[in-house]
C-alpha cells in the first residue's frame, strides 16, 4: 500500500507531502490545476521513463514513495533478489532527475538501478488510464491475470516439473547423439589409434624406467671392462692371489723345519709364523675379493641388443606421445579413452533407444499437463468473460464485449504452451482487438474498472490508480463506477483521479488540486480535505464555477448516500 508521496521541484509543484491510506482515495480540481502531475511523481519514483520536462527551471527534481509492505507481498522477492534486505514492512523508493535529463534511483536510500526500481515499482502500483502502457494494456501481464483468476498454480506446477524433465531428457539425447556423431566420424582414426596403442601397450612409468635402463647399459660396457681387469689383477697368471698363495707355500715349509718345541716370541721361528698367519688372512681376503669381483660382472650380463632394444622401445613411446600430442606417460589412458569411444559407438544404438524413449515418455507427460492446463485456462477465460460482460453495461459499455484470446504459443514453454490475450470490441459486429487499439481514453479506463472488478479476488496488486475513469460519463454511470472502485479498494488501495462528484462522494480520503498564483510564479498545491471541505469541493464539481446552496445541499445528500 503507497502510505506516502513526496514531490519536490516537479514541474508546477514546489513542495508537496501527501500522506495516504487504505480505501478508496480521491484527487479532484480543476481541468489544468495539475492532477496528472501527481501521476507523473509517482510515476518517477516507481521506475517510469522520466522527461527532463518534469523538472522544475535548473533544480532537481525529486519523487518519493513510501509503500507499507505485507510479509507475503512479491516485491519482497525482487529486493531479496537485488541484494536489498527490507527491515520491517516499510520500503522507500526515490528518484532524482536532473535538468540535463540524467536521474538516479534510490531504494531504501541505496543507490539501485532504474531498471530494479521500475521493476519493484510495477509490483507495487498498477496505473490504469487513456496514457499508461502498463497493467492491463501489457499483454505479458494478461497469462498471469488469468492463472491467478482461475486459480491454476497446481496445473502450472505440474507443467513447470514435466517441462524441466523434458528439458533434462532432450539434453541428455542431444548430447549422446552429438557425442556418438562425433565418434562416428573418428571411427577409422579411433580403429587405426586402438590399434596402434595395443601393439605398442604403453606402460605408466615406463618411459622413466627405460631412460634410466638405457643411461645404465650407456655405460655398461666400460663398467665391465675395468670388472674383468680387476679379475685378472686377482686370479690370472702371477696374480695377486697366485703370488699371495706361493709366498705362503714357502713360508709354510720354513716353518715345517723349525725345530720343534721352538716358541721363543722373539726368536726366528716366532717371526716366520706371524708371517704365515698374515699371509693367510691376506690369501682369504684376496679370494673373497676375487668373488665379489665376480659377483659384480655377473650383474653386468646382458643380451648383447639390449641396448638398441630399450632405445627402439623408447623411441617409439616417444614418437607415439608426440603423435597424439600427450605426454609418454598419458599414453595408457589415451588408449582407454579410446577404447571407450569405440564402444560407445558399437553400443551407441541401445544408448541412442533409451534416450529416446526417455525423451518420449517426457514429452507425453508435458503434452498430457499443458493440454490439461490449456483446457483449464479455457474454462477460466469463459468464466472471466461473463463476469466481465456483466460489468460493462452499467459503466456505459453496454454496446462493448469483452473476450481472452487463447492462442498456441510460438514454443512450448515452462508455463504452458498458451499465448493468452485481453480483447474487446466497443461496436456491435466490430472484430475484437487489443485494448489500447479498440477503447478510447475514458473506455480504457472503464474497460479496466470492470476487468479489475472481475479479477478482484485475486488482485495481486496493493494499489491500483485509475486517471479519469469518468471521462465523458455521468449520472447514474458516474454513480456504478463510483460503486465499483469503492467496492474494488476493499480488496486493496484504490486512488482515482475524477472530474465525477458521484465517484468523489465516495471516496474514503480526498484531496485537492490547485493551481494558484504567487509571488509571479504559478504553483500547483496539494490539500486534504477534511468532512466540510469535502462537501465544499463535491458542491464546485456539481456547480461549476458558481457554488449555490442547492448544490451544497447535493454534495451532503451524496456523500451521506456513501455512508
Amino acid at each position: 500500500m503507497l502510505t506516502s508521496l513526496s514531490i519536490r521541484n516537479i514541474v508546477l509543484i514546489d513542495r508537496a507531502d501527501i500522506e495516504f491510506d487504505a480505501g478508496l482515495g480521491a484527487l479532484t480540481g480543476e481541468t489544468g490545476a495539475g492532477k496528472s502531475i501527481i501521476l507523473d511523481a509517482l510515476g518517477l519514483a516507481t521506475g517510469q521513463r522520466a522527461d527532463k520536462a518534469l523538472v522544475r527551471g535548473d533544480d532537481t527534481a525529486t519523487a518519493t514513495a513510501m509503500f507499507a509492505l505485507a510479509d507475503d507481498h512479491p516485491a519482497r522477492a525482487i529486493l531479496d533478489e537485488g541484494g536489498f534486505a527490507l527491515d520491517g514492512g516499510e520500503l522507500i523508493l526515490r528518484r532524482t532527475l536532473n535538468a540535463d535529463g540524467r536521474s538516479r534511483a534510490f531504494v531504501n536510500d541505496e543507490p539501485a538501478s532504474v531498471g530494479l526500481l521500475k521493476q519493484i515499482g510495477e509490483s507495487l502500483v498498477e496505473v490504469h488510464g487513456q496514457h499508461d502502457g502498463r497493467g492491463l494494456l501489457d499483454p505479458r501481464t494478461h497469462r498471469g491475470l488469468l492463472d491467478a483468476y482461475g486459480g491454476h498454480d497446481k496445473q502450472i506446477g505440474a507443467v513447470r516439473a514435466a517441462y524441466d524433465t523434458l528439458a533434462d531428457a532432450r539434453k541428455k539425447a542431444e548430447a549422446l547423439e552429438e557425442s556418438r556423431g562425433r565418434a562416428e566420424a573418428e571411427r577409422d582414426y579411433l580403429e587405426h589409434a586402438a590399434a596402434e596403442l595395443d601393439r605398442l601397450d604403453p606402460q605408466t612409468g615406463e618411459e622413466q624406467k627405460l631412460a634410466d635402463e638405457r643411461a645404465f647399459l650407456g655405460a655398461a660396457e666400460k663398467s665391465l671392462s675395468d670388472l674383468q681387469e680387476a679379475s685378472e689383477a686377482l686370479t690370472g697368471g702371477q696374480g695377486m692371489e697366485d703370488r699371495l698363495n706361493h709366498a705362503l707355500a714357502s713360508l709354510e715349509r720354513i716353518v715345517a723345519k723349525l725345530p720343534e718345541g721352538e716358541e721363543d716370541e722373539t726368536g726366528p721361528g716366532a717371526a716366520i709364523r706371524r708371517a704365515t698367519a698374515a699371509l693367510e688372512r691376506a690369501v682369504i681376503e684376496a679370494g673373497e675379493a676375487r668373488n665379489a669381483v665376480e659377483d659384480a660382472a655377473r650383474t653386468f650380463e646382458f643380451e648383447p641388443d639390449r641396448l638398441e632394444k630399450v632405445e627402439e622401445r623408447l623411441f617409439a613411446l616417444r614418437a607415439a606421445a608426440r603423435k597424439h600430442q600427450v605426454e609418454v606417460d598419458d599414453l595408457p589412458s589415451l588408449r582407454k579413452d579410446i577404447t571407450e569411444k569405440l564402444a560407445l559407438i558399437e553400443d551407441s544404438g541401445a544408448a541412442a533407444a533409451n534416450a529416446e524413449k526417455a525423451l518420449k515418455e517426457a514429452a507425453e507427460r508435458y503434452d498430457a499437463t499443458a493440454a490439461a492446463l490449456t483446457r483449464a485456462r479455457e474454462a477460466a477465460a469463459k468464466k472471466l468473460d461473463k463476469a466481465v460482460a456483466k460489468e460493462l453495461p452499467p459503466l456505459k459499455l453496454d454496446k462493448a464485449t469483452f473476450a481472452t484470446r487463447i492462442d498456441p504459443a510460438e514454443r512450448d514453454g515452462a508455463d504452458g504452451r498458451d499465448r493468452i490475450r485481453f480483447e474487446a470490441s466497443t461496436n456491435p459486429g466490430s472484430k475484437p482487438g487489443p485494448l489500447d487499439q479498440i477503447a478510447s481514453g475514458g473506455e480504457l479506463s472503464r474497460f479496466s474498472l470492470a476487468i479489475k472488478a472481475a479479477l478482484a479476488e485475486t488482485n495481486a496488486i496493493a494499489t491500483m490508480i485509475f486517471d479519469e475513469v469518468d471521462q465523458g460519463v455521468g449520472g447514474a454511470v458516474a454513480d456504478a463506477v463510483g460503486r465499483r472502485l469503492k467496492a474494488l479498494s476493499e480488496t486493496g488501495q484504490v486512488i482515482v483521479v475524477t472530474h465525477s462528484p458521484q465517484v468523489a462522494a465516495r471516496a474514503d480520503h480526498h484531496w485537492r488540486i490547485e493551481k494558484k498564483d504567487a509571488k509571479g510564479a504559478t504553483l500547483t498545491s496539494v490539500t486534504p480535505l477534511d468532512d466540510a471541505e469535502r462537501d465544499e469541493e463535491v458542491a464546485r464539481m456539481l456547480a461549476g464555477a458558481e457554488i449555490t446552496d442547492e448544490a451544497r445541499a447535493a454534495a451532503r445528500k451524496l456523500r451521506a448516500a456513501d455512508a
